[in-house]
This record gives C-alpha cells, sequence and structure tokens, in this order.
C-alpha cells in the first residue's frame, strides 16, 4: 500500500478525494442512533415487546455490519444474561410463540433472510428487524413483526450504529441489558468531532490511528469479549474502506498460535530504522499489535497487565481511559474511531476516493 499520508491533514484535498461523502456519512453514527430511537418510540417498541421473559433471543446475522453488530450485542449480554442467547446465519427450527428474534440487513432483497423471517412470525415468535422499509424481507414480516427503518441513509458499510442500536433498544426494553442508549448519541457526536478531518493528526485519533495502521498488518487482539467484537467490526472497516487484512482475535486466543505471537513480539521490538519504507519484500508488511480493552475492573485489569508483560510496546486502545461511558458507549465509540480511520486511510492509499456509487448523506 503507497499512502499519501500528507493527504490527511490538508481538507481541501480530503473533500475532494472523498467524493463519495464516506467522512460526513462516518460522521452520522450519533444522528443514526438518534434516528433509531425515533423509529423505534413511533413504533411503539417497550408496548410491543412488553412480553414478559422470553425462552430465547436469536441473533439472525447476515452479511455486512450485521455480523459485528450482533458479535458486540452478544458480548454485552453474555455476562448476566437470563436467557439464552443464539446465534445463527438463519431462524432455526425449533423456534415459536416464546422466542424473540432479532436481524439487522441492509440488503432488502435477502431472500433467504425473507424465508426465515417470514416462518419465525409464522409460528408466532416476536421478530424485530432493522431493515429498508421495502422488498421481500420488510414484507416477509409485514404485519406480524416489528420494523425499525433507516431514517439516516448511509453506505451500508457505515449501517453499524444503527444495527447496534437497535439491538440495544430490544434488549432493553426486553429486561436483558441496561445501556445508556439515550447517551450513545452524544459520545458519538463527541467522537466524530474529534474526528473530523479539518483536525491535525496529531490532535486527530482517528487520522492517527490510520497512521499507525498503514504499511502494517493489523493484529487486532481483544483483552476482552466485547474488546473482540469491537476488533472484528474494525478488520471488516478496514477491508471495506481500505482493502487492508487484518487478523481480529481474543488475546488469548492469539498467545495460543505461538508463531503468529513471536512473529509480533518481534516486530514490536526490533524496529529498523534503516530499513527501507519502499521495500516489498517477501516477508510482507511487518505486523502491528492493537490491543483493545473495552470492560473495567479487577479482571480487566488483569489482562492489561498481562498483556503488557508479554507485549509491551503494543498500541493499546482502551476508551474507558478517554471518556465516561458504558461498556456499550465505549464499545461504539472505538467502532466509529476504527471506521473513520479506515476511511482515511482509504482515502490516502486511494483504494476509495472520487465519486463513489452513493449520495452523500444529508442530515
Amino acid at each position: 500500500m503507497v499512502l499519501d499520508d500528507s493527504l490527511l491533514d490538508d481538507p481541501a484535498r480530503l473533500t475532494e478525494a472523498d467524493g463519495a461523502g464516506l467522512l460526513r456519512s462516518a460522521a452520522m453514527a450519533g444522528a443514526q442512533v438518534r434516528a433509531t430511537i425515533e423509529a423505534a418510540a413511533e413504533l411503539e417498541l417497550s408496548d410491543r415487546l412488553d412480553i414478559g421473559r422470553p425462552r430465547s433471543v436469536v441473533l439472525v446475522v447476515r452479511p455486512g455490519v450485521s455480523r459485528s453488530a450482533t458479535l458486540l450485542l452478544n458480548a454485552l449480554l453474555a455476562p448476566a444474561c437470563p436467557v439464552p442467547v443464539v446465534i445463527a446465519d438463519n431462524v432455526p427450527g425449533w423456534i415459536g410463540a416464546l422466542d424473540v428474534v432479532l436481524a439487522h440487513t441492509d440488503d432488502p432483497y435477502d431472500s433467504d433472510l425473507a424465508a426465515s423471517l417470514e416462518r419465525a412470525a409464522r409460528y408466532g415468535a416476536t421478530v424485530v428487524l432493522s431493515a429498508p422499509p421495502d422488498g421481500p424481507v420488510a414484507s416477509a414480516i409485514a404485519g406480524r413483526g416489528l420494523l425499525i427503518a433507516p431514517r439516516v441513509l448511509v453506505p451500508p458499510e457505515l449501517s453499524f450504529a444503527r444495527a447496534f442500536t437497535a439491538g440495544l433498544l430490544t434488549a432493553n426494553t426486553l429486561g436483558l441489558l441496561v445501556a445508556d442508549v439515550e447517551g450513545l448519541a452524544d459520545r458519538l457526536d463527541s467522537e466524530a468531532e474529534r474526528g473530523h478531518p479539518s483536525h491535525e493528526s496529531f490532535v486527530n485519533p482517528a487520522k492517527a490511528l490510520a497512521l499507525r495502521i498503514a504499511e502494517h498488518t493489523p493484529l487486532l487482539w481483544g483483552l476482552d469479549q466485547v474488546g473482540v467484537a469491537v476488533a472484528h467490526h474494525a478488520a471488516y472497516a478496514l477491508g471495506a474502506h481500505a482493502g487492508v487484512v487484518s487478523d481480529a482475535a481474543d488475546f488469548r486466543q492469539a498467545l495460543a498460535r505461538p508463531a503468529l505471537h513471536r512473529a509480533a513480539a518481534r516486530s514490536l521490538g526490533e524496529r529498523n530504522i534503516f530499513a527501507d519504507p519502499d521495500d516489498s519484500s517477501a516477508e510482507g508488511l511487518p505486523p502491528r499489535v492493537f490491543l483493545l480493552a473495552v470492560r473495567t475492573g479487577p479482571a480487566a485489569d488483569g489482562a492489561r497487565y498481562r498483556a503488557n508483560e508479554m507485549l509491551p510496546s503494543a498500541d493499546l486502545l482502551a476508551p474507558a481511559d478517554e471518556i465516561t461511558a458504558d461498556d456499550a458507549g465505549c464499545a461504539a465509540v472505538l467502532a466509529l474511531r476504527f471506521e473513520l480511520a479506515a476511511v482515511y486511510l482509504g482515502l490516502a492509499a486511494g483504494t476509495i476516493g472520487g465519486a463513489g456509487r452513493y449520495t452523500p448523506a444529508t442530515a
């Protein structure tokens, strides 16, 4: 990847390169949250989900941001959820009237999902769907499910905030989670402001992160399960916008791969200041470790201490050290930072830019 890093600190050139308005779309994560809250309120989600404790919650994963939003919601639910949470590509055959199904898609013509949701609704399950209002997917639950349609239109690759908010609202309403969804929009707005194109790299956390990732193979290792879920979204964003292949894993799983762990440690400990940055040797891009820590508390402190002992020079990304927010808020802020960094990296490397296939987002 040949990076024109001078572009990052030139707002005029950034605007010209970003013909599809991806930076603006990414910065509208807070607006997506507010719009989703409004749509859920008008749908009377709280009243219509007043069904008592469900037998199970089925999180349906579809291509795109659905996967990382589902992984993150599951990671937040896992420690204390009083009912089983099932992650599946399609609604399982045992679905029934006591179950809740939650799905997100940006593809209104996903025939597999449409058939799956139609079956769930026919068997009496409570279905919550975050999807466009037109097409076979929405029609599959017409009159029999709850459809939270998008009100802030952004490219599918940047709809994570909407998918995540729909999941949080559903979990909160069912009494399975306590997350500050109202405050989430403000925190995402604040992160978007910090990552604004007019702010130079040394004060812009998204640009700084993009420069740290540039010309490396990022190893995104979570120190807790919420951090692991954000790592998966970061890997998705880097692939979607910057064409960067990443490794996303639990830090403990990373340690279970000795060769990769040794390569990471060697890369951190042996930076050659005389190396030719334009030398594309057979070894490929050197790895760089990013440790993602979202949760706080004694267990989280222990994981950070162990990681620091084993990889003392790794980049630590811990949003709780910067902002006051619950785990959901910290995770969403870190996810947005990676989205912005991926777009900046893609623009600087030329993997995206110019007139795109999306109309720039409007407020």
